[in-house]
This record gives structure tokens, sequence and C-alpha cells, in this order.
């Protein structure tokens, strides 16, 4: 197992901004975005990482690279969840139509169930298990949210209890031998 899992959410998009779901389109950082990756970087000093992954999408790459890590290796198991019919709705235009609606209690039409979500947070944490030391997962807020549920041995859906920030770093690890959250959504 690794020894400690840091989860980099990338810095702001337009869309992160205005509570648009940006699950698959491929966003660029704002001006503010690219300043919050240097943020990560400086907040990390260097730190060295056994393996450092990266979500293929451009604003987790962009960030990686600001950060200091341009040779990120690339995860497709890292891209943020596929919001299918949702894709760049926010929660109240969803609402407008299904009032009650929840993303972790509904899903979504036309993309992937939490379920596929869940399998390829699990398919990163298997992939990080194999690297041990230090491991650093440049991704994106629902991908993550899922995958600390999953660490923390917890039903997907309660990563809904985990509220993480852009340009957050977070830190997953041990105690004893007991997953645990060493610390969670720091703002750099």
């Amino acid at each position: 197992m690794p020894a400690e899992l840091w989860l980099l959410r990338h810095g702001e998009t337009e869309w992160s901004l205005s509570g648009a779901h940006t699950g698959r389109t491929d966003l660029p950082l704002t001006a503010h975005g690219r300043e919050e990756a240097r943020a990560i970087g400086r907040a990390l000093k260097g730190r060295r990482f056994n393996l450092v992954l990266t979500s293929p999408l451009g604003r987790a790459r962009e960030t990686a690279q600001l950060a200091g890590y341009p040779d990120a290796e690339l995860e497709d198991n890292l891209q943020e969840w596929n919001y299918g019919d949702y894709e760049g709705r926010t929660t109240a235009e969803i609402r407008q139509k299904i009032p009650s609606w929840s993303l972790w209690n509904d899903g979504v039409s036309g993309g992937e169930t939490i379920e596929q979500v869940s399998a390829r947070a699990g398919a990163v944490l298997a992939r990080a298990a194999r690297a041990a030391g230090a491991v650093a997962l440049f991704g994106h807020g629902h991908i993550l949210r899922i995958l600390t549920a999953r660490w923390l041995g917890l039903r997907p859906r309660d990563g809904r209890l985990f509220a993480l920030g852009t340009a957050s770093v977070s830190t997953l690890g041990y105690e004893r031998e007991i997953p645990v959250i060493m610390r969670w959504n720091l703002a750099c």
C-alpha cells in the first residue's frame, strides 16, 4: 500500500467558478486557476513522490505541470464523473426539472453510474498500492471524493461528506494500519 496518497484537485475553471458540473468537457484553467496551481507547487515545496498520476483532462494536467510535476503519468481512471446530460449544468438548473435531485442519490442521465466511478477509483487505488511510498494524484472533485470514501471503506455515495475546493491539497494515510484522512481540503 502507498504510505500516503496526496489528492490534488485542479485549479479553477470557468465552470467550477459557476458551479456547473464539469465532467469530460476539457475546459482550461482560468488565470486565477493557473495561479492556484502554482500555489500547490509552493505548498508541496518540491516534495518527491514515488508515483505521480494525473487525469488526462487538460485542467488536471496543467495543474500538475504548474505545480512542478510535468512528468506526471496519465491515468484515464482519474477522469471526472461523466455527467452525461447534466454536463455543463448547475444543480439549480437540474432542480428546475427535478426539484429534489442529488447527484449522490439520483445519479445522472446518459452518463456514468456512481458504481462505475467507484470502480475507476478502485483501479486508481490498486495502481497506487503497487507504487509503495507517497503517491500524488492530480484530479477532480467528485472522483477524488469517491476515491476517499473507498480508501476509508465507506460506500461511494459517502463521498458526499467530503467537500473539496479547487486547488486543494488533501492527504490520506494510516494511523497504525487503519486508513485515515491525514489532511483535508487545504487551500493553497
